[in-house]
């Protein structure tokens, strides 16, 4: 035993402790309490163990195993329980993240040793009086040290440490520890350096995404929300708050796109190779001709290039083709001007890009499309849900691009003076690691917003129930991580790359969360946490559930119209 035990202790993070150090603190019984100092008055008392080490934030507790009523008290403490220190007259918090025997009870004579391994949070100053109304504030004056006590909190300490924070904030749910204590976001920063809702499908994310906005918009009606829904959930979940623009609505006009996203809609996936080369040079000589004769566009024709958006008529693009294949002196040379005007002409006449080619009068109505999408006026609706659903899936990461780079631009222009709320649901498709995967001008744009969007009020607010496809540049950029269950070893091991060291230990509970539960970790909540989201009623929750096919499948489908209305809708791509 002696040997075994002369062994250093390896705890998780890295912790260390000899058995040496082990029999110095179970020996020295003059401290088995804190001498009470009569200026203070000590929170409920209830002793569970000693410090052991000390490493940073981090803390190892020998428990204490005795028979008395306090260690009744630490034999029910679990991981995620709320302990405090007394130090230099301040109460200073932790997390429990780990629980740990090495040498389990019965192994050997020597009584058996437990530790806990605390993850230390922040501190309220010790007062006379035990008043609730103490602030508790992130991070740590004075650290601990060796021997000193360490105390399971209780229900007032907990309400202390999950109060309601003095700057704007939401109540989105309850702390695990105890249902009766609100959990909190401060909204500033949690939009300000934006966040992720991360979790397995099934798991309540779009619930917890709709759960958080309504909170939000409750309190800010005069918000700017722009939701990006592929799968048209949300629609449900904002009959009250939002607007929302299908692709049948949708004003996204061709003459708003940059070079590169229009490119990429008319010559495809393709666009940037050498065999399309040449293609590309005449295309951009042929729009900037069209947007500089359009009228309206005389005044300033010196400033305008190729990406500025001002209106032209894409049948002026199409004749200066046929002008330009006209004047070739040989036939084969016609082959790049016809394959641009065929492909206009295809796009032009498919009702599916009707938001990019709709109408046939060409007009300059920029400020009423951003005036829409951007809610200004909001009219008692701060959010705008971009249903993507019928959108062409050729072109729909390009139509993403557009808006996002829309929505940066508008800050950077505005100079951040209209604050807006980006939220990219099935963010894994725009902006993926893998740089073979998804649209180039898609990811810079998420990746700017993420790197730059605060800086112009541009929030971004990612939702993925894949966080390993997720680019890890724009993942980290989040400041605030909320994880719900999320099974897969690989998505677990990502969202450890861009949490907190210390939070390992709240990290592992991700695979036996319950649904609508999250870990929440980061600027976004005043202490990391794992809670308990509210449960939305009927009439404001996403259309995510899973289909019943028990009950779908109980009876036979004979409707003949459910059949003419699949086609009605397929054939007009709406």
């Amino acid at each position: 035993m002696a040997t075994a035990l002369a062994c250093s202790i390896v705890m998780t993070g890295a912790l260390t402790m000899t058995y040496a150090a082990v029999q110095s603190l179970t020996a020295n019984d003059a401290v088995d309490e804190i001498e009470e100092q009569p200026t203070f008055v000590p929170i409920a008392n209830r002793r569970i163990g000693r410090v052991a080490s000390v490493s940073g934030a981090q803390v190892v507790v020998l428990v204490e195993d005795d028979d008395t009523a306090e260690n009744a008290e630490a034999k029910a403490m679990r991981k995620g329980s709320l302990v405090k220190l007394r130090i230099d007259g301040y109460w200073v918090f932790g997390l429990v993240t780990a629980l740990t025997v090495p040498v389990p009870a019965g192994a050997t004579n020597e009584p058996e040793l437990r530790f806990a391994e605390i993850a230390l949070l922040g501190e309220i100053e010790a007062t006379e009086t035990d008043n609730p109304a103490r602030n508790f504030k992130r991070g740590v004056s004075f650290y601990p040290t060796v021997a000193d006590d360490v105390y399971l909190a209780d229900q007032q300490d907990m309400m202390i440490v999950y109060a309601k924070p003095s700057s704007s904030s939401v109540s989105i749910g309850t702390i695990y520890q105890d249902r009766s204590i609100p959990a909190y976001v401060l909204i500033d920063t949690l939009l300000g350096k934006h966040f992720a809702i991360l979790g397995t499908t099934g798991t309540g994310k779009s619930c917890a995404s709709a759960l958080i906005l309504r909170r939000i918009l409750e309190v800010h009606g005069n918000g700017h929300v722009v939701l990006l829904d592929p799968h048209n959930e949300y629609t449900a979940a904002f009959p009250d708050l939002a607007e929302r623009i299908e692709a049948a609505s949708l004003q996204l006009p061709y003459w708003l796109y940059t070079f590169e996203e229009l490119a990429a809609a008319l010559l495809g996936s393709k666009h940037k190779a050498d065999d399309v080369a040449t293609e590309l040079r005449i295309l951009a000589e042929v729009i900037l001709e069209a947007k500089k004769s359009f009228s309206g566009n005389n005044t300033r024709a010196k400033q305008i290039t190729v990406n500025t958006p001002v209106p032209y008529h894409m049948g002026d693009v199409v004749k200066i083709l046929n002008r330009e294949m006209g004047q070739l002196d040989k036939a084969e040379s016609n082959a790049p001007y016809l394959k641009l005007i065929s492909r206009i002409n295809n796009l032009s006449s498919d009702a599916r890009y009707k938001f990019m080619f709709g109408g046939i009068m060409v007009h300059d109505n920029m400020e009423s499309i951003l005036s829409r999408l951007f809610r200004i006026p909001g009219n008692g609706k701060p959010m705008t849900i971009l249903d993507l659903s019928a959108v062409p899936s050729e072109v729909l990461n390009i139509v993403v691009a557009v808006l996002c780079r829309i929505t940066f631009d508008f800050g950077l222009y505005s100079e951040g003076a209209l604050p807006i709320l980006l939220v990219c649901e099935e963010a894994h498709r725009y902006v993926p690691e893998d740089s073979k995967l998804g649209f180039e001008p898609t990811k810079r744009i998420l990746s700017r917003i993420a790197k730059e969007g605060r800086k112009y009020g541009v929030s971004l607010g990612i939702v993925s129930q894949r966080p390993s496809d997720l680019s890890l540049n724009a993942l980290s950029q989040c400041n605030t991580i909320l994880a719900l269950r999320l099974t897969s070893n690989t998505d677990q091991e990502f969202v450890r790359g861009v949490m907190p060291d210390w939070s390992d230990g709240l990290l592992d509970f991700l695979p036996s969360l319950r649904n609508s539960e999250a870990i929440i970790v980061g600027e976004g909540v005043p202490v990391p946490a794992r809670v308990r989201f509210d449960v939305l009623p009927e009439g404001q929750r996403p259309r995510s559930a899973t289909a019943s096919f028990s009950r779908a499948w109980g009876e036979d489908a004979d409707n003949a119209s459910l059949v003419q209305r699949v086609m009605k809708k397929w054939r007009s791509g709406q």
